[in-house]
């Protein structure tokens, strides 16, 4: 009786001991969880897990959206990238248009007719290429034409090699690299009347330069406009380049003074200057952009580009703004800004043949990255196309 009695005990205390374990293992486990040793953390502010969308079709964004997070102005993977070839088509209409129109009467009635030939000098002098060049290239391409006996798609040939031979195919780099250390920073000053993108051309150049591995800093010299200076905040940050600065109305070549020491102490590549626009007929201006370039080479800074901003939409007015900076303060090459529809794209041959200034940069757009070298065959062959692509 003894011996049953005791089996029986044991029997229930295995059974006890089977049932409690696994509770006690359990209340181990969420106490670890409560304490973060677990995987699951339970969050009662936390909503629902989201529901996967429906199997389907995927719909594109609207024109104009971004992906979160992402900043204004730079292309995403999902945008297209359009050549410049086809975007100087799509913004040289207004000259395209002219000139299209002046062709026409020369592949229609031949070289022969003089009028025809007076019909393409009014449309190379609608598309601003000016009295002089006009009235010169016409010549010089009646003369071919007559020796050759050209007519029809070789007319149009001669006038694209004419154009080509005006433009000019000279070297349309930036003098930024291959500088010697101790000649660093290089200097680029950027110039311009207001309301020509002058600001903005500084910004997506930094951009352009820093993605190249370029360590650019950006003098905020333009005092006389707090928005250009708030503006020039912003690319840096963006750019992820320091930006040198004073209080408004300050003296402009101090600004530029500051900014060269503060280049040199960062051991940059580049010093990007944004200077005072207005107008260029202001005698004062001009003479403040002269004493900047002085302060920075008395300095020995090492100027390397006077780059110019010009609205494509001015017409022959950029020709009257590039002669006048140019006496002022050399400038080395052109930025042209704001091609669109209305654009006479002219000014770029009338420049670069009376002054001798090359077109170096374009801007294509109003994103970051749409600042591009300038393609002379690009330009040449969108003045001449029938169609855009």
């Amino acid at each position: 009786m003894g011996v049953e009695l005791l089996l029986i005990v044991i029997a229930v205390l295995v059974i006890a001991a089977v049932a409690i374990v696994p509770l006690v293992a359990g209340r181990r486990g969420r106490h670890e969880d409560e304490r973060g040793g677990g995987t699951t953390v339970i969050d009662r502010e936390s909503p629902p897990p989201e529901q996967p969308p429906p199997p389907g079709p995927s719909t594109p964004p609207e024109e104009g959206e971004r992906p979160p997070g992402e900043p204004p102005g730079v292309a995403t993977a999902t945008e297209e990238v359009v050549a410049p070839r086809r975007r100087f088509r799509e913004r040289l209409g207004r000259s395209r248009a002219a000139i299209a129109q002046g062709m026409s009467g020369l592949l229609t009635r031949g070289p022969a007719d003089e009028e025809a030939w007076e019909e393409l000098e009014e449309a190379l002098l609608s598309a601003d290429v000016g009295v002089t060049t006009s009235t010169e290239l016409i010549e010089r391409l009646r003369e071919r034409a007559r020796a050759e006996r050209a007519s029809g798609p070789q007319l149009r040939e001669l006038l694209r090699q004419a154009l080509l031979s005006e433009v000019g195919s000279g070297d349309r780099t930036l003098a930024l690299d291959l500088i010697e250390e101790d000649q660093r920073p290089g200097i680029v000053l950027v110039v311009g009347v207001n309301g020509t993108g002058k600001t903005t051309t500084v910004g997506k150049l930094a951009l352009a330069l820093s993605e190249e591995g370029k360590q650019v800093v950006l003098a905020a010299a333009d005092t006389f406009r707090a928005a250009a200076t708030e503006q020039l905040v912003i690319w840096g940050e963006r750019v992820g380049a320091p930006v040198i600065r004073h209080q408004a109305g300050a003296d402009p070549a101090a600004v530029a003074f500051d900014g060269l020491a503060s280049a040199r102490a960062r051991r940059a590549d580049v010093l990007l200057v944004d200077t005072a626009g207005r107008l260029h007929t202001k005698t004062n201006l001009m003479e403040e952009l002269r004493k900047l370039r002085r302060i920075l080479e008395r300095e020995q800074g090492n100027v390397r580009e006077v780059l110019l901003v010009l609205d494509a939409t001015t017409g022959q007015n950029g020709l009257a703004q590039a002669r006048q900076f140019t006496d002022s303060v050399g400038v080395t090459g052109l930025v042209l800004t704001k091609l669109d529809g209305t654009a006479k794209g002219g000014i770029v041959i009338a420049v670069q043949r009376e002054l001798g200034i090359p077109v170096k940069l374009v801007g294509l757009g109003e994103a970051a990255h749409d600042l591009a070298p300038f393609d002379p065959e690009a330009f040449v062959d969108a003045l001449l196309a029938d169609e855009p692509d």
